[in-house]
């Protein structure tokens, strides 16, 4: 048994989550309290009914997220927003959440995670928000069909699906970048243009990205919104429950997406 606040601090810390900028909705660190004690963490990508009904089937009491209780902004706390917290406030359940402190993070961070699941390693960073890389990029000499196989196979593996835009059988990798989730998006094709970037893995994008890429003489691989960002919150659980001695359970709730 852990003492919450404890939890609080190291995870504000290691992440650094002061210090990283995001979107509003993000609103990183503590999202809700408990009555103060931890025994074991559960981890999901997304805030849900799903997952906090896993979380509650796992007897778990602190719930850590990628996507937070506040992502679509405040709201009235009626229908499913009043179920929800009724749920983990009746479950004595804490949420932490950790949105661009955990993409970039360079241990337990989405990118670096799904760089060594596809064989990359990274050499420097990318996808700037705010002055901050959020992405990472490095160099390789890899078929891109491989590496598009690469990418299917691990979004297979977590209830989704790899798509790309089109490229010759011939193409390889040499120089890559990575955003995971929404990716794809003006400033990421911008800076692969700068850095002479020639493939790009991303969750998702916009439908004018693969335009764009094309037109740039980039290729884009979408792996999935869900599956790239899998990997994160379950690296930085386990290394929870290493270092305070708590049990970790993860939950699968894939979106499809």
């Amino acid at each position: 048994m852990t003492d919450l606040a404890d939890i609080v601090v190291y995870l504000d810390n290691v992440l650094e989550t002061a210090s990283t900028p995001d979107f509003p909705g993000a609103l990183n660190g503590l999202q809700l309290a408990n009555q103060g004690s931890i025994t074991r963490v559960a981890a999901a990508v997304d805030f849900s009914s799903q997952t906090i009904h896993d979380a509650i089937e796992q007897k778990a009491d602190l719930l850590l997220v990628h996507h937070g209780m506040f992502w679509g902004g405040a709201k009235p706390i009626v229908g499913p927003s009043y179920e929800r917290l009724k749920a983990l406030l009746d479950n004595d359940i804490a949420v932490y959440s950790s949105h661009l402190p955990l993409d970039r993070h360079i241990r337990f961070g989405n990118n670096v995670q799904l760089a060594e699941q596809l064989g990359l390693i990274p050499s420097n960073g990318f996808a700037q928000y705010q002055g901050v890389a959020i992405g990472i990029q490095g160099k390789s000499e890899i078929g891109t069909t491989e590496l598009f196989q690469r990418a299917r196979t691990f979004a297979q593996l977590h209830g989704g699906d790899a798509i790309t835009t089109r490229f010759p059988p011939d193409h390889v990798t040499r120089h890559w970048a990575m955003c995971t989730g929404a990716g794809a998006s003006a400033i990421t094709l911008q800076e692969a243009v700068v850095d002479r970037i020639d493939t790009i893995i991303v969750g998702e994008g916009p439908h004018w990205t693969a335009v764009e890429a094309g037109e740039l003489g980039i290729v884009i691989i979408y792996a999935g919104h869900y599956a790239t960002e899998t990997l994160g919150v379950n690296a930085l659980a386990q290394h929870l429950g290493d270092r305070f001695g708590l049990e970790t359970t993860s939950i699968h709730a894939p979106t499809g997406l």
